[in-house]
């Protein structure tokens, strides 16, 4: 086996691991495959023979060609926060696997309970802030090893850090983890959807529940806030119901629409307390064309 063949082995051990990396900092799974992909370039141009740590090496080259990403993708003013009612929503991409369980490949994108309400919250984040948290809180990256990529000292890191943790902790706080207990409450979500019973939504939506759709240039977007007029969406989200098909998205129970054999939105839930404070739903025909849903869609 030639140096660069063993080189490209030891790389394909860590694609995973730099995914789920690039995932998490740019909320879109084919720039996150773009940032692996100009990792590799990087590595095979780099001299690694004196690395001892090349995961680590890895993984921080990956933040350094997100961040790059990210603060180009910020002076284009493309990506609008999740939540700017003045403009589109953009949802970050989820991660859509059957009802049975997450598949392997998928398993390191949505470790940690990463979901899209997570998601959400990073993309609100600068890009500094949001390199700093990623590869600290959740890859457990050291503040030395982050702080040449930002240019900044340690400190200076690691008040990025916290400060962008205080933001995740109060906008994104645990959500349940019992899945049994989160379908019933979806189940629950869609009978009521269903039957157009007002009430019974009311009974599974959090009073301060907010609901997000994106859909892309294509259709309408739409942010509703409070059970009332969340719950006064009724019809659209009967229509939805009528057609849904039971998905884990990020790891948690939510289901995909199908009309005339394909997909045609994505609904993520998020649920506190056995209620739902977030509807998440994907409606952009472009974004899910471009998703493998052939198998949820048969």
């Amino acid at each position: 086996m030639s140096d660069k063949e063993l080189l490209a082995q030891r790389f394909e051990e860590h694609r995973s691991h730099l995914r789920a990396v690039a995932y998490r900092m740019l909320g879109s799974l084919n720039e996150a495959d773009d940032a692996v992909q100009e990792t590799w370039l990087k590595l095979s141009r780099s001299d690694v023979s004196e690395v001892q740590n090349l995961g680590g090496w890895l993984t921080t080259v990956a933040g350094r060609v997100c961040l790059d990403m990210l603060r180009s993708r910020s002076s284009r003013r493309e990506e609008p926060l999740p939540e700017q009612q003045d403009g589109p929503i953009r949802l970050p991409d989820p991660v859509v696997s059957g009802p049975g369980g997450v598949d392997p490949e998928q398993e390191m994108l949505v470790a940690d309970s990463v979901g899209i309400a997570l998601m959400i919250v990073l993309q609100t984040l600068s890009p500094a802030e949001r390199l700093a948290f990623v590869l600290h809180d959740l890859f457990a990256v050291p503040f030395d090893e982050i702080a040449p990529i930002l240019g900044r000292t340690s400190a200076s890191t690691r008040q990025l850090a916290s400060r962008a943790r205080r933001r995740v902790e109060g906008a994104a706080p645990a959500a349940d983890t019992d899945l049994a207990r989160k379908r019933e409450v979806v189940d629950a979500f869609l009978t009521a959807s269903r039957g157009g019973d007002f009430d019974a939504l009311l009974a599974v939506l959090d009073p301060d529940v907010v609901a997000r759709s994106d859909g892309g240039t294509l259709r309408p977007s739409l942010l509703r806030r409070g059970a009332q007029d969340v719950a006064s969406q009724a019809i659209t989200f009967a229509r939805i119901a009528e057609a849904a098909r039971p998905v884990l998205i990020n790891g948690s129970p939510g289901v995909v629409s199908v009309a005339e054999g394909r997909v045609v939105s994505v609904m993520a839930f998020t649920i506190r307390g056995g209620r739902i404070t977030a509807l998440d739903i994907l409606t952009d025909p472009e974004r899910i064309a471009g998703m493998d849903l052939d198998a949820l869609s048969g």
